[in-house]
């Protein structure tokens, strides 16, 4: 009697996810989070990932080219992509008035013209098994902060290019996200370039009182983890939402900041950040 032939199964393809800005915060919550569900990571930042099971590719994303690079590098070795998490971010508190052009000229670049760069040098890659990338905005894009103004305009232009990116590379199986977080409690607050007396001149009080409202509200709100959960679940999802808030009541403010007119919103906003 032949001995029965055994079909093996092949071994199932691990998935690749790269996390730009995934040393800190969102990102390394996330990047922790992935290796959780058995992909291989990869963060990109100029700051080195703490521990071992992600590895680290060093790229500025305020430098032309370097992201590109950095993204090509992965790709070749690993042949696909499955996942991009941008979450490289930089925020200032300073008067549109005396705001140095060296200063939301870099913030655009880390929060949008990266994101760019970083989709572009992806794509190629996610298009070979129908990956995906998320993009993470904040609440800040629908709404204005007073005195950090730049960010709250690169996170709106983030969404809406989520959007257009997702008709575009919908027809390829590939599906892009924005995930709007509202306040986050990270060392993000800490690292907010905030300009002082000398260079807000007559608008120091109430970029101060305004930072302070806005470092408060950050530092009350959500663990990093659930945004992280929130990220998987978005990008996991068979048919993603091109833009989704994270938790909750996050959603519910949203509909609301929605729903109201603008003159209601500009009001609340006003009051929160303790602005005349």
């Amino acid at each position: 009697m032949e001995e029965e032939k055994r079909t093996e199964r092949p071994a199932p393809v691990r998935k690749t996810a790269i996390v730009v800005g995934g040393s800190s915060g969102i990102g390394r919550e996330t990047a922790l989070k992935l290796v959780g569900r058995g992909y291989r990571v990869f963060n990109i930042s100029r700051t080195p990932f703490k521990g071992e099971r992600v590895r680290t590719v060093t790229a500025d994303a305020a430098q032309e080219g370097e992201l590109k690079k950095a993204i090509e590098t992965i790709g070749e070795e690993c042949e696909s992509i499955d996942l991009l998490v941008y979450s490289a971010g930089f925020s200032m508190a300073a008067p549109l008035e005396h705001a140095k052009s060296g200063d939301y000229r870099y913030l655009f670049e880390v929060n949008y013209f990266g994101a760019i760069e970083a989709l572009r040098a992806c794509a190629p890659y996610l298009k070979k098994r129908g990956g995906r990338a998320v993009l993470i905005g904040s609440l800040g894009g629908d709404l204005p902060i007073p005195y950090d103004g730049f960010y709250s305009s690169s996170k709106a232009a983030l969404a809406m290019l989520a959007r257009e990116t997702d008709l575009e590379l919908r027809s390829h199986g590939v599906r892009v996200s924005a995930l709007l977080p509202g306040g986050t409690a990270t060392d993000f607050t800490y690292s907010r370039r905030v300009y002082g007396e000398d260079e807000s001149k007559g608008y120091s009080a109430s970029v101060k009182k305004a930072s302070a409202a806005l470092a408060n509200m950050e530092q009350g709100g959500m663990n990093p983890s659930l945004v992280a959960d929130a990220i998987l679940k978005l990008a996991e999802k068979r048919n993603p939402p091109t833009v989704a808030t994270a938790g909750g009541m996050n959603s519910v403010l949203r509909f609301l900041y929605k729903m109201l007119p603008e003159r209601v919103t500009d009001w609340a906003v006003r009051r929160k950040f303790n602005q005349r």
